[in-house]
């Protein structure tokens, strides 16, 4: 039986040129515009989704690779999507916005004053995507860069203390008296002074309390300490994993472990697996989609290349694609786990055609080899999910109009129909319409 999951959107380019590299740009957005977004989040809106993760990355990268990242504007430019937020907040009523922040760029007191004027403003729908990227530390301070777990270990004392100041006003410190004058009791905030590792303030905030609850908290990293941060902080975990019933078992597993053992309950924490199908009209065109992709020309290897050095910081371009991948030219700023997804099981001796060529190819989703198929292909493989737990699905892509069309258009009406996306939105923002289900 059908049962409803929370789906979400990833804006996968950021606050950035939507639709770059596309023939779909001729729709001629300025993407430094908020109306492309705007009309975008409307659409998700009416679809039923929970939410949309804004994706950031506030570093072009090592300043030897800077090119490399801009050329084809897979890692830059990039506009703030925090200041993005409140342009989608006045175009939907109901939709959870959810700008990527990083604990290395934003000081405790002024993250939290700021998130809480957004919470009041958007009728408590934002959530905040916490990242722990140590390549961009440089651009904040001259303090050396943290490592993978140490980084985790400045996002808890930063939303701890983020925490804390929101909650530093009291039960009854707000009155509002109109007979009496008095508007708030400020015996009843706290002073929270805070002497961490890694940050230094005092309250109590100067923003209100909320009245919804705070700020969702999103994370994604599928590290063993990045799980322990989903179960100890966050509302929703974005999870990359395969979609088989073991490994999605698993997957929840441990982070329903770790919410256990922070003190949680495990359904706490929403769990919602990134997905990016290509949604056909028949299965035919499916098939046809899948022959093509196992035989890719040079101009689709070119293209996933210049995506690729982008990632890896490392150009892939102008490299022999029919000689091995020497393994050297990757330096210590990239990640190991990067290079291991290009290099996959084919080893150090393939030639850098077989990894692209792999990365090129798809499959079908009747058959699980992959996420081409039909709307009701594609709500076969969600419906399979509900029945092992899941909670939700995350969809990616552009915020461009064909994007979304091509991907929402029939596949809504079919999950709908089957009880598996929402018709209505719960009363009380973001936390509410997680909670609801």
């Amino acid at each position: 039986m059908s049962r409803p999951q929370h789906f979400g959107w990833f804006l996968a380019r950021g606050f950035g040129p939507q639709g770059w590299g596309y023939p779909s740009l001729d729709w001629d957005y300025d993407w430094t515009r908020p109306e492309v977004y705007q009309g975008a989040a409307r659409t998700l809106e009416q679809a039923g989704f929970d939410l949309v993760i804004i994706e950031d990355a506030p570093s072009l990268g090592s300043p030897s690779t800077i090119d490399l990242r801009v050329r084809h504007a897979f890692g830059g430019p990039k506009h703030d999507p925090l200041l993005l937020a409140p342009y989608l907040f006045q175009a939907t009523n109901h939709l959870g916005v959810v700008p990527t922040v990083n604990p290395a760029a934003y000081l405790p007191y002024t993250a939290a004053r700021q998130f809480a004027t957004l919470q009041h403003l958007s009728g408590n729908r934002l959530g905040l995507n916490v990242v722990t990227d140590t390549g961009s530390a440089r651009h904040f301070s001259d303090a050396p860069q943290l490592g993978h777990d140490e980084a985790y270990d400045r996002a808890e004392e930063w939303l701890a203390g983020i925490r804390a100041l929101w909650h530093s006003w009291d039960d009854g410190a707000l009155l509002a008296d109109r007979e009496t004058g008095i508007y708030a009791d400020g015996t009843k905030l706290r002073p929270v002074g805070h002497r961490g590792e890694h940050f230094a303030f005092d309250g109590p905030l100067n923003a209100l309390p909320f009245t919804e609850g705070d700020p969702s908290i999103i994370s994604p990293g599928g590290s063993g300490r990045g799980l322990g941060f989903a179960g100890a902080n966050s509302d929703v975990q974005l999870a990359l994993a395969p979609l088989d019933e073991k490994s999605v078992r698993d997957y929840r597993a441990k982070v329903h472990e770790a919410a256990i053992e922070r003190g949680r309950r495990p359904d706490d924490v929403k769990i919602l697996f990134a997905v990016q199908p290509v949604i056909t009209s028949s299965s035919e065109e499916a098939d046809r989609i899948v022959a093509a992709s196992a035989h890719p020309d040079d101009a689709v290897l070119a293209q996933i290349a210049r995506k690729q050095s982008s990632d890896l910081e490392t150009d892939l371009t102008s490299l022999d694609l029919d000689s091995a991948l020497d393994l050297s030219i990757f330096g210590a700023h990239v990640s190991r786990g990067s290079i291991q997804r290009l290099i996959g099981d084919r080893g150090e001796g393939a030639p850098l055609r077989a990894h692209l060529t792999a990365l090129a190819r798809t499959g079908r989703i009747s058959d699980r080899s992959g996420f081409v198929g039909t709307a009701e292909e594609f709500a076969d493989l969600v419906e399979e999910l509900g029945d092992w737990g899941n909670d939700g699905i995350l969809l990616w892509g552009d915020f461009h109009p064909v994007t979304l069309h091509r991907t929402l258009d029939e596949l809504v009406p079919v999950l709908r129909r089957r009880g598996i996306l929402r018709r209505e939105y719960a009363d009380g923002g973001l936390q509410a319409n997680l909670r609801a289900f």
